[in-house]
């Protein structure tokens, strides 16, 4: 036998070794359990793969991203072989890896059950128990063909070898773009071979390596995600390293359901989505509406305090002023079908603001004089999501944009970019989120229009004004829309989601477009630089998110109802009401419940409509002057004089303080 020699990479050290022909990666890591591929030259492969003289060799821990979409494609596997073992006539789709989990698309008869998945669950665990090892091996197109010949949806695929982007998202896991290559699940005893796959790979040693995994749930999916191709059946599992950590997966998904703003929405009675209106557009109640308004003003006085000035545009529009924005080129797709109001000529509900407010700049000669120039509006926005995507307010057909387009001179764009980005991340932090970082999106080369130059001294003085932030920053290549890069502010919320907040884009597409200009100095015609930015997103999705960040339990400025006064008895009421009216002519939003209640029943109410104080009132309170205070958390503070208790709900509000 002859040596080989491998260079074994482990973070910023490298081991030069010495090994004997057929040693394997498993053999280099031998003894280490948290190991579960090697990544030899840039490519992820099985611990089975012999390595060969001169190979760069880098271990691949199952808790790190790659081991973690190792695992779960494995697990994804496992899942397919039972559902076949269950349901022999169920043909194969595709089962990737995604963000926390997997999935696999069958073609059967009906769809999965709760009872069918707790028997595929059990079928898995009896599988991974036994140990099957994941065996690899490379065949050709006409073998693979005849081996899987009853598999229509595997066949498809490896006629699409090659171009796995037309095939399906996560298609790469099967067939990629080079050799075609199908694993066998073996006896881990006889060897015999129990069930096999088209796939790339790579995948875990064997079965028993799998710590930990649940089926979530099953819903139907279009093959290759086109509602032309049959509708298969998709069940979404998840995969951990240690029964620990799905355990806390498990009650994280909990607790993001009991936040869910879909289910507070109805519990608090805020906002609907009428089926008679349609899915993705939604109506504010009362109470919603008084959250809505609350983040609308506080946010319209400080855009007015920064120089911002308001604007209003229609919600629809001709086609034309699309076509010469380039809209129609790049987002028709997007777009609702044109209505014809007036004879031949479309027009569309507006997608976005931007190509309007370009308009009203272009309405009147401009000088440097009036740069920056800040317009502003709340503009309701209409974009057609497939139904598949619409979810609550988060991803919605119809929104209202916080939507600002700033129009400055070439020398004003970084100073504008700084104290821009500053406005934008104070005014999120005054809504109760802290925690941030910043992505920047860079030029589509297959996507964009303007020149080379532009796009990078745009991309450089973004990232120069993001760096100024102290906050960490995560490139997005190729991840900006046609006319410009962007930053954009990612926020984490209460339980540690990340939501995509404020976006701010650099534009020197549109205004050559719209052909606006202003004078300069020196009299000559200058074209403005356009800046893009919403600061929200969207109302409706912004209200979610805070929705969701507090649980419903809204800070006292933006709680439907600030305070609820709660009578001991009947006799208590007059005193309450009186109380009532005095705050409410500080500008308080109080209320007195007044039913024929108990009042522990009223306090419980009050406790699940999440108000921020309940006011509480007897005998002995008003023979003091005073109220009794009970605050969300369940403390109490007893004989507060009626001033104090008026002006402690105004300090909460004003400070805009979680109680």
């Amino acid at each position: 036998m002859t040596d080989v020699r491998v260079i074994i990479q482990r973070d910023s050290e490298r081991e030069e070794r010495v090994v004997t022909t057929g040693t394997t990666a498993a053999d280099l890591f031998a003894g280490d359990r948290s190991i579960v591929a090697a990544r030899i030259g840039g490519q992820l492969r099985d611990l089975a793969y012999a390595v060969a003289d001169g190979d760069e060799v880098e271990p691949v821990e199952i808790s790190s991203e790659d081991g973690l979409n190792i695992l779960r494609h494995s697990t994804a596997h496992v899942m397919a072989q039972a559902v076949q073992d269950l349901f022999p006539e169920a043909k194969l789709g595709i089962g990737p890896p995604i963000k926390d989990g997997f999935y696999y698309d069958f073609d059967v008869a009906e769809p999965f059950t709760p009872d069918d998945l707790k028997r595929i669950e059990k079928r898995m665990q009896e599988i991974v128990k036994r140990g099957q090892r994941f065996s690899r091996r490379v065949t050709d197109d006409e073998a693979a063909r005849e081996e899987l010949a009853g598999e229509p949806y595997k066949l498809e695929l490896i006629g699409l070898k090659g171009n796995a982007a037309e095939a399906a998202e996560g298609a790469s896991a099967e067939v990629g773009a080079g050799e075609l290559t199908i694993y066998d699940n073996l006896d881990a005893k006889t060897g015999e071979l129990c069930w096999k796959d088209l796939c790339r790979g790579p995948h875990l040693p064997t079965t028993r390596t799998i710590p930990a995994f649940r089926l979530m749930r099953s819903a139907a999916a279009y093959w290759r995600g086109s509602e032309k191709n049959p509708q298969l059946q998709r069940i979404y599992g998840t995969a951990w390293p240690s029964k620990d950590e799905l355990k806390a997966y498990l009650e994280f998904l909990a607790e993001a359901e009991k936040r869910d703003h879909r289910r507070l929405g109805a519990e608090l009675d805020l906002f609907s989505i009428p089926e008679e209106i349609g899915s993705g557009l939604a109506v504010f109640h009362p109470r919603g509406g008084i959250i809505r308004r609350t983040m609308e003003d506080y946010s319209r006085r400080r855009h007015e305090e920064a120089g911002y000035e308001f604007v209003y545009t229609p919600h629809a529009t001709k086609g034309k002023l699309f076509e010469k924005s380039g809209h129609l080129d790049w987002y028709a797709d997007g777009m609702y079908p044109p209505m014809q109001l007036d004879e031949g000529v479309d027009y569309y509900l507006k997608p976005m603001n931007c190509p309007m407010h370009n308009l009203i700049f272009d309405a009147r000669g401009r000088s440097y004089r009036e740069l920056p120039l800040r317009l502003f509006e709340f503009g309701t926005v209409y974009r057609y999501e497939k139904s598949g995507v619409v979810h609550g307010l988060t991803r919605a057909r119809g929104f209202t944009q916080d939507d600002a387009h700033i129009y400055c001179t070439r020398e004003q764009m970084a100073d504008e970019l700084d104290s821009l980005l500053t406005f934008v991340l104070n005014l999120l932090r005054d809504y109760g989120l802290e925690d941030f970082y910043l992505e920047l999106s860079t030029k589509d080369p297959e996507k964009f229009v303007g020149t080379d130059e532009n796009w990078e001294e745009a991309t450089e003085i973004l990232r120069r004004a993001a760096g100024k932030q102290g906050l960490d920053l995560v490139m997005d290549p190729g991840g900006a829309a046609f006319y410009g890069p962007k930053i954009s502010v990612q926020a984490r919320d209460a339980i540690g989601r990340t939501w995509q907040m404020s976006t701010i884009q650099v534009d020197f597409n549109l205004p050559e477009l719209f052909d606006l200009e202003y004078t300069a100095p020196d009299g000559s015609r200058q074209r403005p630089v356009m800046i893009h930015r919403a600061l929200f997103g969207s109302i409706e999705r912004f209200f979610a998110v805070l929705l969701e960040h507090y649980a419903g339990a809204f800070p006292a400025w933006l709680a439907p109802v600030q305070a609820v006064g709660i009578p001991i008895g009947d006799t208590h009421v007059p005193y309450l009401e009186e109380f009532a009216a005095r705050a409410k002519a500080k500008g308080l939003r109080v209320e007195v419940d007044s039913s024929s209640d108990r009042m522990q029943k009223k306090i419980r109410n009050a406790q699940k409509s999440k108000v921020p104080f309940m006011v509480i009132a007897g005998d002995d309170d008003m023979a003091a002057g005073a109220v009794s205070f009970r605050y969300r958390d369940g403390s109490q503070k007893n004989g507060v004089p009626l001033d104090e208790a008026i002006a402690e709900i105004v300090r909460a509000v004003e400070d805009r303080v979680q109680v």
